[in-house]
């Protein structure tokens, strides 16, 4: 049974920390670890044994949406550190065939399997469809560029990951299937989004609490996969 979100601020007060400028260590790194420490959900995430705070994102989607069965076959679009293959395998079940790629290498989450690989790589589709080894009942994608500061170019960037997230969904998705994909303030281009309401009976936009305020990230989620 999946774990329901929680208020992060319950419970005992969170204790705020004061980063200390270090020798080599610039003002910006120390505003993001003292944003790292004092973050209610990266406590939360901690407390509970999630490896991020993206976790929690996951699990109010979920909640939601009614995104993962038990059995089902899940593939995670830049899976580290693995807080979101955490998820899919609590929920899914022992019997799930749960597949995570990321350039990143992680440790290996219990009841899945990752790959080291770029998913812009050539290879990477037949190797995840091979793993898979049939359909697929969800398609996840937490995948980000590094950003710019320029916020039209890193819109144009992670919308061409979010695409090929995409694309690779239509192929692998059985019909019923949902696909979820990180997306930055802008919302999901008008030509791929007309295109998601043609494949699936359900498309909308979310904003997970567990995302930071401050944050432009939001998802597209698409539910009811029509079918090929």
């Amino acid at each position: 049974m999946a774990k329901k979100p929680r208020n992060a601020k319950s419970g005992s007060r969170m204790v705020s920390t004061h980063v200390k400028t270090a020798r080599g260590r610039t003002t910006s790194s120390v505003r993001w670890l003292q944003r790292q420490l004092n973050d209610p959900y990266v406590q939360k995430a901690q407390k509970e044994g999630y490896r991020s705070r993206a976790a929690f994102k996951l699990l109010e989607l979920h909640e939601r949406f009614h995104l993962i069965k038990p059995g089902d076959a899940v593939v995670d679009l830049g899976c580290a550190p693995g807080g979101w293959l955490q998820v899919a395998a609590e929920i899914a079940g022992g019997k799930a065939n749960i597949i995570g790629i990321d350039l990143k290498e992680i440790e290996q989450v219990a009841g899945t399997h990752s790959f080291v690989l770029d998913f812009n790589d050539d290879a990477a589709p037949e190797i995840l469809k091979q793993a898979l080894g049939g359909k697929a009942n969800l398609v996840m994608s937490d995948m980000a560029a590094n950003a710019t500061g320029h916020a039209a170019t890193d819109h144009i960037r992670i919308m061409s990951l979010c695409e090929l997230a995409y694309d690779f969904a239509r192929e692998v998705l059985a019909p019923g299937g949902h696909f979820i994909c990180k997306v930055l303030k802008g919302g999901t281009e008008g030509a791929m989004l007309a295109s998601m309401k043609r494949d699936f009976d359900t498309v909308k936009h979310a904003k997970p609490k567990a995302s930071r305020d401050d944050s432009a990230e939001s998802y597209v989620v698409a539910l009811g996969f029509r079918g090929t």
